[in-house]
Parts: C-alpha cells; sequence; structure tokens
C-alpha cells in the first residue's frame, strides 16, 4: 500500500475545487464549506447537476466492468477524485480479483484520503500527480510499482479533460497517454458538452473553482480517441453507453458523452 502521506496543512480550502464539488454533488462528506457553497449554487443553476454527475459516475461502472471484461487486468484511474464506494477496484476485483489499480490525482485532499481507498495487498496505489506533465504520471515509482506497460493498461480520463483548458493542449496529452500504451489497451473517456443545453450557469461556477470549466462539443470530443478504436455504441451520452437500466427519458437533463476505445497497434 503506498501513498504520499500529504498532510491536511498543505490543503487549499479557499477556492472550491472540482473534485470536491463532484463528491459534495454525490452526496460525499469529503469535501468542505466552500465546495458545498459551490455545489448548491450549481445545483440551483443547472437542477440537472446532480442527475448528471450521478449518470457520469454510473457510466464509469459500466465502462470499468466492459474493460475487465474484456481482459484488460491495470486500471490508470487520472483525475480519480474523492472515494466514493464503489470505488473503481472494487468495481473491477467483482469482476477479476487480480486487478491491480494505480489512483493518480492532483489534488493533496485525495492523498490525505487515500487509506480509505487502498487495499493492503500492494495492488492498488495512489499518487499526487498531474494530468497535463503526463510523462511524470507515467514515470511515477508508485505507479509503476502497479502498473506494467508492457500489458495492456485501461486509462480511465472520466469527467477530467474538460477542466484543462485549449492552451493546455489537452489532445496532445491523450496523445501521450496513448503512445504509452501497448496493444490491447483501452481509453475510457468521458467529457462535459454544451451540445444538448445552455450550460453557460454551471460554467459561471467553476470559474471561481481553482479550474475552469471547458465545454466540447461531441465532434471535438470524439478526437480524444484519434489512434483507438471506439467499441460499439461509440461516443454517446453517458445513460446511453451500453446502460444496463432504463436511461432516463430526457437526454438534454446529461451533460456528459463517454465512450471506451481500444488500441490495437
Amino acid at each position: 500500500m503506498t501513498q504520499d502521506g500529504v498532510q491536511a496543512v498543505h490543503i487549499d480550502t479557499s477556492k472550491p475545487h472540482p473534485a470536491r464539488i463532484y463528491d459534495y454533488l454525490l452526496g460525499g462528506k469529503d469535501n468542505y464549506e466552500v465546495d458545498q457553497r459551490a455545489g448548491e449554487e450549481l445545483a440551483a443553476a443547472a437542477p440537472e447537476a446532480r442527475i448528471g454527475v450521478r449518470a457520469n459516475r454510473a457510466f464509469l461502472h459500466r465502462a470499468v466492468r466492459y474493460a475487465v471484461g474484456s481482459g484488460v487486468r491495470q486500471i490508470l484511474d487520472i483525475g480519480t477524485g474523492l472515494p466514493t464506494s464503489p470505488n473503481v477496484h472494487e468495481v473491477a476485483q467483482e469482476v477479476a480479483p487480480d486487478v491491480r489499480v494505480a489512483y493518480v490525482d492532483n489534488d493533496p485532499i485525495v492523498a490525505a484520503h487515500g487509506n480509505a481507498l487502498l487495499s493492503r495487498s500492494g495492488t492498488t496505489s495512489i499518487v499526487l500527480g498531474d494530468l497535463r506533465d503526463p510523462r511524470s504520471v507515467l514515470e511515477h515509482p508508485h505507479v509503476r510499482e502497479v502498473i506494467d506497460f508492457e500489458r495492456p493498461v485501461a486509462v480511465l480520463l472520466v469527467a477530467v479533460l474538460h477542466f484543462l483548458t485549449d492552451a493546455e493542449r489537452p489532445g496532445e496529452i491523450v496523445a501521450a497517454l496513448r503512445d504509452a500504451l501497448p496493444a490491447g489497451s483501452c481509453l475510457v473517456l468521458s467529457h462535459a458538452t454544451g451540445d444538448f443545453a445552455d450550460r453557460t450557469a454551471a460554467q459561471a461556477v467553476y470559474n471561481k473553482a481553482t479550474a475552469t470549466l471547458n465545454l466540447r462539443p461531441r465532434a471535438e470530443i470524439e478526437r480524444f480517441f484519434d489512434g483507438f478504436e471506439l467499441v460499439e455504441p461509440g461516443l454517446a451520452q453517458v445513460p446511453f453507453w451500453r446502460p444496463d437500466t432504463t436511461p432516463p427519458p430526457r437526454s438534454d437533463e446529461i451533460g456528459f458523452c463517454g465512450g471506451v476505445a481500444r488500441k490495437n497497434a
């Protein structure tokens, strides 16, 4: 079991953090008053926000089960956010107990709550890392303790790329991760979009947070999968990606698109 041991004194609570807002909207308790206020402001401006984040979380679980069911036994979850059970390793290990998971996040509170995530078998790790520096993530010793990049890996970028501006070159970041993966690996990705409803009010809330919300149209999100082959049904609003329950009747409530793709060569 590994973690970076970040102390609470290093945690900035002066501004809301997207991971903690997300945790609050999911009903979690690992957030602060500043995050709760932002979450309530977001829910008031966009009442569908809670529906959207829960649908996105359900997509994550289905996508993880798909990846592990297809034979992948290693998961690199970048931008994991705060512990919300069932976590990725819990979902994955229900399908195959030998799955190994490395969690990466840039929020110190995630590392501080690492013990809630980690098994004691050495099959999980959690590290502080920044998606904007993919090489440092790929080469982090705690990631390397768990992930063997000579074998297929499922990279999870779930509800994280929309916190990167175009100037931060998210497409190049995804390409760097893709190029480090062997054949048989897969990419699980979801992203906020304004295609189905006006999300201006939601963006305004994040303008006061530690990261802005950068909505992208479906066509632009699909380009993140360049070099991969999307599995059916392709890039879809998250409730409609291989649903295991009846999707909601009003698709405009869901501001996330998601998909899973494989690297074949």
